[in-house]
This record gives structure tokens, sequence and C-alpha cells, in this order.
């Protein structure tokens, strides 16, 4: 039978890796606290209660001649290193505004890479618009626990731990310069990490257009983890797309360990999100739009991470039986154990569909049939 207390133990440690509270449990323990006890910081308002081991650090852009040039211009083919630590440590926010501001090109082909413990391959690859939950290489406001674009900043929440060392770089994949790059990465240095501590991954895949009979995949993964979240865009010419039902085969399965009733569905939301736009904590539609049609939604497992133990396909269709030509662009977000494997090459085209920009809805289902979707 399993030992309860030992059970809500784990859960706590759980919630100290995620709140970035490393060793705190350890030192309530040797001031007489008791696993049970500590329920009572359960909560990750009242964990701010606990102490903070570890010493509490920064990186950014800003000048260090105080000039007030506090922003990093990148030119195009130009790879520039944004953050460098040797140590473990975990990283708690991740802040960006970016210049020019609603440039598609900027947005879809600037690419993050972060690199976990001197790893080979980047445990991140992704735009770096799409990488903040947004598709089409768009900004629109939005707010959601882990990730949020508020104002003209762009934040992230995950939880990035490392055990040696840490290296991110941009890289500017378009024509245009990236005139302005501001950023701040708040960290905490540590000691060490638990050895079981998984590192955190974001791969960006696109598939356009869509292959007719064959399943949209998300992610394909082998190893140890657990999937945390989707960030999926689509596009074509109805929302029809939406009847495709989400598969996730687990561990080798041949079946789909997970089937679900509609995409709309597993976005939490329901009848092709006829109540527009919104963002909530775990899940959102931040673009809807219908002729020509639009989506770009996000979903996060907070609550009900997937595990796997040796692999993982996240799948999608697109349209009942995947009927549905279409545009299809994704992030998935995941914790894997041990070294990066080589990602999923990036898609040779990075910028969303251009085929309806500005033209009315008539001329834009004529082009979408020309163009065969």
């Amino acid at each position: 039978m399993i030992n309860r207390t030992s059970v809500r133990f784990s859960r706590i440690l759980a919630l100290v890796v995620v709140s970035i509270c490393h060793g705190s449990i350890a030192t309530a323990q040797e001031h007489g606290a008791s696993p049970r006890e500590l329920d009572i910081f359960s909560s990750p308002l009242s964990n701010l209660a606990l102490p903070r081991l570890g010493e509490a650090m920064h990186e950014g852009s800003w000048d260090r001649q105080h000039k007030n040039n506090d922003s990093r211009p990148l030119k195009p083919g130009e790879v520039l290193t944004i953050f460098e630590h040797e140590g473990a440590g975990t990283v708690h926010r991740f802040w960006v505004t970016i210049g020019p501001r609603q440039d598609v090109g900027i947005l879809s082909q600037v690419i993050l890479r972060m690199y976990w413990d001197d790893d080979t391959y980047p445990s991140v690859e992704c735009p770096i618009g799409a990488f903040f939950g947004v598709g089409f290489g768009e900004q629109k406001d939005f707010i959601s626990l882990p990730l949020n674009e508020t104002s003209g900043g762009y934040n992230s929440y995950w939880p990035m731990p490392f055990h040696k060392s840490a290296r991110w770089t941009l890289t500017n994949g378009s024509s245009k310069t990236l005139e302005g790059f501001y950023y701040n990465i708040d960290y905490t240095a540590l000691k060490a990490l638990p050895a079981d501590t998984r590192h955190f991954h974001a791969q960006f895949r696109r598939e356009n257009p869509t292959i007719p009979g064959k399943n949209y995949t998300i992610l394909e993964a082998t190893g140890a983890g657990h999937y945390v979240g989707t960030a999926l865009f689509m596009s074509g010419r109805e929302l029809d797309f939406l009847e495709g039902n989400e598969m996730v085969y687990i561990d080798g399965s041949a079946t789909p360990t997970i089937e679900g009733t509609g995409t709309e569905d597993y976005f939490s939301s329901g009848w092709f999100f006829d109540r527009g736009i919104y963002s909530a904590p775990y899940h959102g539609v931040v673009i809807k739009e219908k002729h020509p049609a639009r989506i770009s939604a996000y979903r996060w497992h907070i609550e009900d991470a997937i595990p796997f133990t040796k692999s993982i396909r996240f799948t999608i269709e697109h349209g009942a039986q995947n009927t549905v030509t279409a545009d299809y662009s994704s992030v998935a977000y995941y914790y894997l154990a041990g070294p990066s494997p080589k990602p999923t090459p990036l898609p040779s085209e990075l910028l969303p569909s251009t085929l309806c920009h500005n033209l009315p809805a008539i001329l834009c289902f004529l082009r979408y049939a020309i163009a065969g979707f």
C-alpha cells in the first residue's frame, strides 16, 4: 500500500521544483517540520513563506555604459548569445520586448535556442513569436499562467532548471534587422538540483499544407518525460478543420492512449469557439477569424501533465478523419530527462501563409481554391 505521507511529500517536492524553491523542504525539516505539517505550504502563494536557497541572479540587455541604450540590435544572419551561466540553477522569468513591433518576419524568423548542461543540441528551438504562444508572427495580448503578452511585453514563467550550465542564443534568419531586442532573465544559482530534475523543451513544427488522411504531429519524442503544453496555429478556408481530434500515443502504443472529441474541445472550449477570443490560466484562443479561417489557441497541461517513460507522439487530426487541408504550425512544451536529442529540423518556410493577406473573403476563398486548399 502506498504511504500517503510519502505521496504528499513527493507532491510538495515537485511544487518546490516548479516554484524554484529547491532545498526549502529540507531546510524546513531541519527546523523540525514534518512532511504532513508542510501541507499548509501546498499552494504557490502560501509557499512564499518558505525560505529560499541559492543566489538571486539576473541577465539582461541593459546598457553596461548606463547611457540608456538598453536593447540589442541583430542584423540578418547574426547570432547573439543572450544568456550564459556555469553551474546549476533555474530560470524563473524571461521577459522581452521587440522592435520593430508587429513585424511578421521578425517574430517568425528570429529563432530562440536554449541549451542545457553543455548539450550538443538545443532543447528549445523556436521562432521567438511562437515561443510565447501566439501564431502567425503576430503579437496579441493575452494572459495565462506560464506565458503572456501584455502591452508590448512578452513573458515566460516556465520553470527552466539546469544541472551544469545554460546557454541561450538568438539567430536572425530574416532579411531585416532586428532593431531592438530588450530582455531580462531572472534566475537562481544553486549548488545542485535533485538528480532527476528534467529539462524544459519547446519544439516548433509546421506542415503546409497538411497531408490528407494523416494526423498532424505536434510532438514526437523519446525518453522519459512529461508533456505540459500546446500552442497550435491553424489556417484554412473554413473552421471545419476544428472537427479534428487529438490522438496521443504513449510509450509506443499502437492505438491512441488519449483521444479527444474535437480540436476546440481539446482547448477546453466548444462549438468552434463561438463566443470569440479569450485567455484563461490554462487555455485560451488568442486569434479567431472565420473567412478565411485562422485560429491561434493554447492549452497548458498544468494540472494534467502527461507522463511518458519511453516515448510520446502527440498528434491531432485536421478535420474529421483528416479530410480538411490547411496550414498548421505548433509549439510543444515538455520536460525530458537526460541530454537533449537532435531536434526535428525547423521547417524551411517559417512565415505564415500570405494567401489571404488583406484580401476580401471571396477573393481569399478563390485563392485557396486555386492553391488546392
